[in-house]
């Protein structure tokens, strides 16, 4: 198997003189970028970006994350070995769709509509029409765009009378779709020049590939309900479709888009957002994978996740556009398997130290991996502990442009980019909010986190179940108490009042303090 070379792969003089060369032109990048007023901006070439967002991947999962990992994840290791682990990045939900709705939009989804919970697979658009997102951004940059794999944020189904099909979200059966009409909405009408994928979750029918904005196979066979690990809902499938090729499938049709558009178009950019359908269920690792780990067959699946990973970045040093690739692999929230019984025998902290898991207010819903390589910029096997969220992807792109975020667009999005060159800055990110499956807030500022709600806001600890003597909200100092179990909410009066006043103005005012 290829392995990317990195500063952590080379032995001797070559890693030392390597290590000169990097640290002399990262500073003078750093020098360059210090020159430029509110700035850190770069100049020409302008980077290839790739975005991989893994789906329910835990912080715990990568054993470059967690020493104590039972599964081996050597491809996505050498990502951080050859660029910066960011240990304090969030998701701004601990939830599949507002998650995937902030790193586009750069927006907190609880603005929209979309107040708790996710959409399924008939349910509308949830990007409002003309609102800008980071792919049309990029368009207009000059930019090609791509997004491969899990959408999830709703589309423009339309019935045998050219209409939607639906009014409302939470539609589990199909409501009526004409799958011979193009989808009306959906990502070609959001700023991706090209989508291949599917429409939600891999658990979510219709069960079929969507090819731009047509279906590659009408949905026409039943499929009943199955149970975890397989878990996924009934409805109808297309007769090629199977739900165990759909990592494969989609790995393949990105691959074929790099190689499509480097051929035709190598002094164009390219912006691929890669949202992988694993490991979250149905958890079915092709044979070649099983027994490869030591967390059972979920672990096994991130193996097959991180070997996925590894086959990007290998087309990309192939195409030889790896060394000025901005490529960041993240996920949409933490694990789920911490609840599953059948998961539990193995021992394995799939979210790491963090309280709770996927659909929680807690840490571990919403702290997830996040490892970013920019070879001709990055200094390898860098770290940053500086907090950062998802929704601030789009001012960071922006700001690495030198170009202006437009008017009306990515109110919550605070750009990072200055520490992809100085890490350990003290910079320090405005107040950033975090929501949970059943609509509880956390705010974070600074060390400090205050969460609305007695439970966790999700699955693990429901408000039904939390002690009547609990108080009505929790109060944390991340750096004395990361794993939040000591609530200061009684102890620090003041700092639950100041936070609470915080979290007010950016829910009432339309768009967080200091963004962009």
């Amino acid at each position: 198997m290829k392995r990317v070379m990195c500063n952590h792969f080379l032995p001797g003089i070559t890693r030392w003189v390597y290590t000169a060369v990097m640290g002399v032109f990262v500073g003078l990048v750093v020098s360059a970028a210090s020159a430029e007023e509110g700035t850190v901006g770069l100049t020409e070439p302008r980077p290839n970006i790739v975005i991989v967002l893994a789906d329910d991947l835990g912080y715990g999962d990568l054993s470059c994350l967690n020493p104590e990992s039972k599964i081996p994840t050597p491809r996505m290791d050498e990502l951080a070995a050859c660029g910066m682990i960011f240990t304090d990045a969030h998701t701004p939900s601990s939830v599949c769709t507002p998650t995937r709705y902030g790193l586009l939009v750069g927006r907190y989804c609880w603005r929209t509509r979309l107040k708790r919970g996710v959409l399924l697979g008939f349910d509308r658009p949830l990007i409002e029409a003309e609102r800008p997102t980071l792919a049309s951004f990029l368009r207009e940059q000059g930019y090609a765009t791509a997004a491969i794999g899990k959408w999830h944020l709703g589309l423009g189904w339309q019935s045998p009378e050219g209409k939607p099909v639906t009014d409302r979200d939470g539609t589990t059966e199909d409501p009526g779709v004409d799958y011979t009409r193009p989808i009306t909405e959906g990502p070609l009408t959001v700023g991706f020049d090209y989508f291949f994928g599917i429409a939600a979750s891999l658990d979510m029918a219709p069960y079929c590939y969507i090819e731009n904005d047509r279906v590659t196979e009408v949905p026409t066979e039943p499929t009943e309900g199955k149970a975890f690990p397989v878990n996924w809902r009934p409805g109808k499938r297309a007769p090629n479709f199977h739900h165990e090729e759909v990592v494969d499938k989609c790995a393949e049709a990105a691959e074929r888009w790099l190689r499509r558009h480097v051929k035709s178009s190598p002094e164009k950019p390219f912006f691929l957002y890669y949202a992988l359908t694993a490991p979250h269920t149905p958890v079915l690792p092709l044979p070649q994978y099983l027994g490869k780990s030591r967390a059972g067959i979920y672990g096994d699946f991130v193996v097959q996740v991180d070997d996925v990973v590894g086959r990007l970045v290998d087309l990309l040093r192939e195409l030889r556009v790896w060394e000025n690739t901005l490529l960041i692999l993240t996920s949409d929230n933490g694990s789920t398997m911490t609840i599953r019984k059948e998961f539990q025998q193995y021992n394995h902290l799939t979210n790491y130290i963090f309280r709770g898991q996927k659909s929680d207010i807690w840490e571990g819903g919403h702290r997830v991996p996040f490892i970013v390589t920019w070879p001709a910029k990055i200094k390898p096997g860098s770290r940053c502990d500086r907090a950062v969220c998802l929704v601030d992807l789009f001012a960071t792109v922006a700001e690495l442009l030198k170009q202006p975020v437009p008017e009306g667009a990515a109110e919550d999005s605070v750009s990072f980019a200055r520490l992809f060159f100085e890490p350990q800055t003290p910079w320090q990110r405005p107040a950033f909010v975090m929501h949970s499956i059943n609509g509880s807030f956390a705010i974070r500022d600074g060390d400090w986190k205050l969460l609305e709600c007695r439970g966790s806001g999700g699955w693990s600890l429901p408000e039904a179940k939390v002690p009547k003597d609990a108080p009505p909200m929790q109060l944390y100092n991340l750096a004395e108490d990361i794993s939040e179990q000591r609530n200061l909410y009684h102890e620090r009066p003041e700092i639950v009042q100041s936070l609470r006043a915080k979290l007010d103005r950016i829910r009432g005012s339309g768009e967080s303090e200091e963004s962009h």
